[in-house]
């Protein structure tokens, strides 16, 4: 289950223009002499931006500066030194073969960014042999627009899509990207930002109205240097993906070391926000091996990461872990899952792990949240797990989850495992068909793990495990074990939610859903979060404002107001 930052880390040379290692943008032999030194073409004369187009029916001996003289080739292109404002454009609908390097002599801006981008009719297409796409390396002030980049087979084990890279020593994060409505697939990765072992990496990044699909080992991921516990670092701040489509990156079956075949991971960050994106089909050639799988969307090593507003659905993992929706890895803290949409995984629909025991993993919080029919093939996991060495200060509300399983081993709607401190798990709806309810394999007190308000409902037999404990009704659970009550007063229910999606299929949840209560009036113990210090935030899952009057799950009776 521990993640190796392998699955994302930078394997190959930085990105600069190298040819065996010398930097070109073209290699001139000096007059009289044998050495040769790098020689970059000069820019057309201008003392602002300019733009460049690129055309199969372009010349590379003309200057690139209209339609009517444009370059052909992207290997010119390649050459010329870009300032401040300058754009290039690829004509839309045609296909270049190649690609592209932005690196340290490449300067953009944030008020003036380097933009490539198409023109004309539909996307152009960057196609590669074996090589990335769009290479971004110790720069940033850079934009990328309505463009298909397609790799090879060998691209596909070893060449990024687009890949922005930092490996800088002074220490100063790299400001201001931007990439929408691009489609790329066949890579290694699909969209990839990283870092060097010492160095910052990039700040202020929108990633938005984009697809990242069939590459091997994840659609788009970021990482940073080593986590460290003690003086907490991030590589990359302000991070934005909004409108997302991440699917059938399959992963590498001989990856036995490292997990391959995720939809979208974000890794050492500080302040991010991944919505309205969608993660499916991902991880069904992961390694069999492997110690670690694949998810559908998840964080670790990172700080004010908020997961909201998305799907993941039929996400798979090769091997026996992992496999699931949405997850909080190690090291993460201060971070959210909410109003997410999570059905027909391999493993957990939401997870929270940690593997490390660096006391790190903290102050999270999962609500609102969707899962159904997840621990598809993984019955050891469940819709909504929790566990791991030192994890603390974790709140898990107003969440519906419905598990329905016809195999010998069935997973339970919440599986809890060892490890956790400060845990509060209340008003959230549990249903099965005959599994147990809970499942946890520690007798928790509420000194440590706390569940209040919460409605419990079997289609079968009811049953919850509870350490080396099962009970076979919600009194004797409570009585024994000591939850599902406020000092005197008794909270919770297993009364029967109303919920369609208990016998139906599901496979979204707009207008008319059938994981929305129809009788919320009849789960009467619920808790006002407010007075035990929770702010369960302004709306539930389908954007509605909360009624003082709370009931169990992710929709929420109306507001009064």
């Amino acid at each position: 289950m521990m993640r190796d930052r392998r699955a994302a880390g930078w394997g190959r040379r930085g990105g600069a223009k190298f040819v065996a290692g010398v930097t070109v943008g073209a290699i001139a032999l000096l007059s009289g002499c044998d050495v040769l030194k790098p020689y970059t073409p000069p820019r057309p004369p201008s003392k602002g931006a300019l733009t460049f187009y690129v055309s199969p029916d372009g010349d590379d001996d003309h200057d690139g500066l209209s339609e009517a003289t444009a370059w052909r080739t992207l290997g010119k292109a390649d050459q010329v030194p870009f300032r401040p404002g300058d754009r290039l454009r690829l004509k839309g609908g045609a296909r270049f073969t190649g690609g592209l390097t932005i690196g340290p002599r490449d300067a953009g801006s944030a008020p003036k960014p380097v933009v490539i981008d198409s023109y004309g009719t539909g996307r152009a297409t960057i196609a590669t042999r074996g090589t990335a796409g769009i290479t971004v390396y110790n720069t940033a002030g850079v934009e990328i627009r309505n463009l298909t980049l397609v790799g090879d087979a060998k691209a596909q084990r070893s060449a990024d899509g687009i890949t922005f890279f930092n490996d800088r020593r002074d220490g100063k994060p790299l400001d201001h990207l931007r990439i929408s409505g691009v489609d790329v697939s066949r890579f290694q990765h699909g969209i990839h930002l990283g870092t060097g072992p010492k160095s910052a990496g990039f700040r202020d990044i929108r990633i938005s109205d984009s697809a990242v699909h069939h590459n091997q080992n994840a659609g788009l991921a970021t990482y940073g240097p080593p986590f460290r516990a003690k003086e907490p670092g991030y590589a990359h701040e302000r991070l934005e993906i909004t409108r997302v489509k991440a699917y059938s990156n399959p992963g590498d079956p001989t990856a036995d070391d490292r997990n391959t075949g995720s939809g979208i991971i974000l890794g050492s960050l500080r302040g991010a926000t991944v919505q309205q994106s969608v993660s499916y089909d991902n991880g069904a050639k992961s390694s069999a091996r492997a110690q670690e799988g694949p998810e559908g969307i998840w964080t670790y090593d990172s700080t004010r990461v908020v997961i909201q507003n998305n799907k993941a659905y039929r996400n798979r993992t090769g091997s026996r872990v992992d496999g699931g929706g949405f997850g909080l890895d190690n090291n993460v803290s201060s971070s959210v899952l909410q109003y997410n949409l999570s059905y027909g995984n391999d493993g957990a629909g939401f997870l929270v792990y940690s593997g490390e025991s660096t006391n790190a993993h903290k102050d999270n919080v999962v609500r609102f949240n969707y899962s159904w029919d997840d621990a598809r093939k993984l019955p050891w996991y469940g819709g909504i797990v929790a566990y791991g060495n030192l994890m603390r200060d974790l709140d898990i509300y107003h969440n519906t989850v419905v598990l329905r399983s016809t195999g010998i081993e069935r997973p339970p709607a919440l599986r809890l495992r060892n490890g956790m401190s400060g845990v509060s798990i209340r008003n959230n709806i549990f249903v099965t068909n005959g599994a147990p309810v809970v499942d946890s394999d520690t007798n928790y007190t509420q000194a440590l793990v706390r569940l209040q308000g919460n409605d419990y409902y079997s289609t079968g037999d009811w049953k919850l495990q509870w350490g080396k404990a099962r009970y076979s009704d919600l009194a004797a659970w409570r009585k024994w074990a000591g939850q599902e009550r406020m000092g005197a007063v008794m909270t919770g229910s297993s009364a029967d939610p109303c919920l369609m999606g208990a016998v139906a299929p599901v496979t979204d949840l707009a207008g008319a859903t059938p994981l929305v209560s129809q009788c919320a009036d009849e789960l009467d113990g619920a808790v006002k979060l407010r007075s035990v210090g929770v702010d369960p935030g302004p709306v539930d899952y389908f954007g509605a404002r909360l009624s003082t009057a709370p009931s169990a799950g992710a929709a929420q009776p109306r507001s009064e107001d």
